[in-house]
């Protein structure tokens, strides 16, 4: 059964695990809580482990200019209520290609991406074309990114004045004012294989467009709830968890009803 989710995502944790198998294993009969499963896991060596490797794509130094941070302390209550940007690299035989993400922060969705071979502002305007070709909400939203070049453009910024979209930006060089898109970057590279050095661009491509597939409509998110981004964000009842390091409690949210997502068998043996 854990064969055959990762089938479709390669590295959900012990949580998720639990969660998306919970349903098969009581049709099953099988009395296995989310501890026993983890120790099944480390028994078959089917932990996933982490690997934690950072390149910085953000060249802040320039004399464009840069917008104050107009989320810190905020609440994100609904979707697209602030976006969230980043540029992640993942590595080819050829050099780095970059993946340029732009993230609902309510329900962790990615709205665009662009995979490209360079960081230029035009190659990131294209990611935010898609997330606004995909836009459901008319409501008020700010788009918040680190201070790179590639955000400070003024085809950039003329973009998002263009849709009355506010412009935030990080203050710092602290990765922690931009968690979620950081968080994005670490999911898509931890548990979907973008972190592998690939000899095909055409395989790279189907790689990055199938990953986000499966994040968008197959991922649980702790923070949603478990619904995934796609199931979170077609709603607006819920408040995002947000979750204590010390001690895994939520500070705020309510349980909610949660639609399991279909068990299906593995396609082929193992």
């Amino acid at each position: 059964m854990v064969l055959s989710v990762r089938q479709r995502l390669p590295r959900p944790g012990t949580r998720k695990l639990y969660y998306l198998l919970k349903e098969e294993f009581c049709k099953q009969g099988l009395q296995i809580g989310r501890d026993k499963l983890f120790t099944l896991l480390r028994h078959g060596n089917l932990l996933v482990p982490k690997r934690k490797r950072y390149t910085r794509t953000t060249n802040s130094k320039h004399w464009m200019r840069k917008y104050p941070n107009r989320i810190k302390g905020i609440v994100v209550e609904r979707p697209e209520q602030v976006w969230v940007s980043d540029i992640t690299f993942i590595e080819t035989t050829d050099g780095f290609n970059y993946l340029h993400l732009i993230t609902d922060a309510y329900s962790k969705k990615i709205m665009g991406y662009q995979l490209s071979d360079n960081m230029q502002s035009h190659t990131t305007l294209k990611a935010l074309d898609m997330a606004l070709a995909n836009r459901l909400y008319k409501d008020e939203l700010i788009h918040h990114s680190d201070r790179g070049l590639q955000y400070c453009s003024t085809a950039y910024i003329n973009r998002l004045q263009q849709n009355d979209i506010g412009v935030s930006m990080t203050e710092q060089s602290d990765p922690y004012e931009n968690a979620i898109a950081e968080r994005v970057n670490g999911i898509l590279k931890d548990e979907f294989g973008l972190d592998e050095n690939f000899n095909n661009k055409t395989l790279l491509k189907d790689q990055v467009n199938q990953s986000i597939k499966l994040y968008n409509e197959r991922r649980p998110h702790l923070s949603n709830h478990m619904l995934t981004p796609e199931q979170m964000h077609l709603q607006t009842s819920l408040r995002p968890r947000i979750w204590n390091k010390k001690s895994t409690e939520t500070l705020e949210g309510s349980h909610a009803f949660l639609p399991s997502l279909p068990y299906s068998k593995p396609v082929n043996s193992f």
